[in-house]
């Protein structure tokens, strides 16, 4: 019998991801703060289609607003370790990285009882260490590479890789990789943001968004007998009232397509059953 997942995460940045960038004056701080805002209406929209969901959160983030984290706890819902701070692993050195990965971990484990079994990277962008670091402090699964679309995978390890010579694949590891994509994560599509010279105009009619996230449902319902398709958002971003529509609409629209709602985790799990892991 077929069936196809979804899970929907949440990346609870609040102003880290805004101060990772050097933007820590208080408009793109207040900015942030909207997600502390956002957190009770997701929590009760989450609650009215009894969907279980995947919150990864930043360490200063879990110490800026433990009340927030503490109701997402208790709504049920998983939460995945997402950095000390926001800062890239790719922008920090393996000591550094290490140090702030077991500086979140303690700080789920205080915060839930548990240590956090997934991870996602700040802004989707692993160092060459983070696989290692993963594999040695117990992680399941990761969720920050994009190569696939709803089939789950094995992460390398050592790829070596030449801008003049053909890539040379790394071994394959027991780490899942739970794959995601910037057309399934809601921060490009909406959010207005300059940086120095960069510019993210974002600002985009919701309506064409839910057209794509239930059509990528929909195209892994029609090409295959099994999938796991993972939606990414964050709650300043999504908390803002048509975007709270649009996702109500979305799950709508799933739940009408017979999704079965699963957390990262869970589809980790799911995954490792279906292709256990051979050394």
């Amino acid at each position: 019998m077929s069936q196809h997942y979804a899970c929907i995460s949440f990346d609870f940045d609040a102003m880290s991801g805004l101060v990772a960038r050097g933007l820590t004056t208080p408009t793109p701080v207040s900015r942030g703060e909207f997600g502390a805002i956002a957190i009770p209406r997701i929590l009760d929209l989450l609650k009215r289609y009894e969907i279980t969901a995947s919150f990864f959160i930043p360490g200063v983030v879990i110490g800026t607003y433990p009340k927030e984290c503490e109701l997402i706890l208790a709504a049920g819902h998983e939460i995945g370790h997402h950095g000390w701070t926001h800062v890239p692993p790719a922008n920090l050195t393996p000591q550094e990285e290490e140090d702030g990965l077991v500086r979140g971990m303690e700080t789920i484990r205080k915060l839930t009882g548990n240590v956090p079994r997934g991870y996602r990277s700040p802004s989707w962008d692993l160092s060459n260490s983070t696989v290692e670091l993963l594999l040695r402090h117990g992680f399941l699964y990761e969720s920050s590479m994009m190569g696939n679309d709803h089939e789950p995978y094995r992460v390398r390890q050592g790829d070596v890789v030449l801008v003049d010579e053909p890539m040379q694949f790394g071994k394959t590891t027991s780490l899942i990789e739970l794959p995601i994509s910037w057309t399934l994560d809601d921060f490009p599509h909406f959010e207005y943001l300059r940086v120095g010279q960069s510019l993210a105009p974002g600002l985009q009619n919701a309506t064409g968004v839910l057209e794509n996230w239930v059509n990528d449902f929909e195209y892994m319902s029609q090409t295959c007998d099994w999938g796991i398709l993972t939606y990414t958002c964050h709650p300043y971003v999504i908390g803002r009232g048509h975007r709270m529509i649009m996702l109500e609409k979305l799950f709508e629209a799933l739940q009408e397509k017979d999704a079965k709602f699963i957390t990262l985790e869970q589809g980790a799990r799911l995954y490792d059953q279906r292709s256990p892991f051979n050394a």
